[in-house]
């Protein structure tokens, strides 16, 4: 139970100050009784009408983890009828991928109604790390290590890496396993970046997301945050 007045005010029609002088001059009802009484207290099953209109609730925000898998795509619906991110976590409130994943890239994606979080995870300016795995055709010089971690320009923009390891090197099949940690999130940043470098990617996963990692998940499977993982992604503002 709430007070009538914060509930207004949480709805986002109005102040509390003026959902107060709402009530006091009698423009509001709750299961059709005129209220104006500043104590009256509410449920989320009430009915309540300000200046005649029913008044919407505040949407319920939710927050999952997800484990894209390949052959998805990440939008909340797609002209040609592919399968897309937003199917694979049933929800009963409309949810947006944090950023993208590409058509055939794997690995950790948000998703969420908040979009004061969704503005901060993907502005710029926080530097929000993500890493990736990466297959690609080639093997992985030291002097291709030493472009990487000095800074390679893409589209007259040079792209930073946060984080570089080699896992593996199969020189039987000529090609490499390799982390790579970057803080932006221009399309196909990471594909372009190694593409610089004449290395394909042939494989593509983002293992982790600022602190989240895909632990205990596999592919189409999901998982709501905590609250404390909430707070702590909005701590990253």
């Amino acid at each position: 139970m709430e007070r009538l007045q914060k509930v207004i005010a949480n709805s986002g029609l109005c102040s509390r100050r003026k959902a107060e002088e709402l009530i006091l001059n009698g423009k509001v009802k709750v299961n059709g009784k005129i209220i104006t009484e500043l104590g009256v207290k509410v449920n989320i099953q009430d009915e309540i009408f300000v200046n005649g209109k029913l008044l919407p609730q505040k949407e319920t925000k939710e927050y999952y983890l997800l484990y894209k898998p390949e052959k998805t795509i990440s939008s909340v619906q797609d002209e040609k009828k592919r399968k897309t991110v937003v199917d694979l976590v049933p929800s009963k409130v409309r949810l947006y991928p944090v950023g993208r994943l590409d058509y055939d890239t794997t690995g950790l994606l948000l998703l969420t109604n908040d979009g004061q979080l969704t503005n901060i995870l993907t502005h710029p300016k926080h530097n929000i790390e993500k890493i990736y795995k990466a297959k690609v055709k080639g093997i992985v010089t030291k002097e291709d290590i030493f472009k990487l971690k000095k800074g390679v320009i893409i589209e007259n923009r040079k792209v930073e890496i946060s984080y570089l390891k080699i896992k593996k090197i199969n020189y039987e099949n000529k090609n490499t396993t390799l982390y790579v940690g970057i803080v932006e999130g221009r399309n196909h940043i990471v594909k372009k970046l190694l593409a610089s470098l004449n290395h394909e990617v042939l494989e593509l996963k983002r293992e982790r997301y600022a602190f989240l990692t895909l632990d205990g998940l596999k592919k189409g499977e999901y998982r709501p945050l905590t609250i404390k993982e909430v707070k702590k992604l909005y701590s990253l503002k």
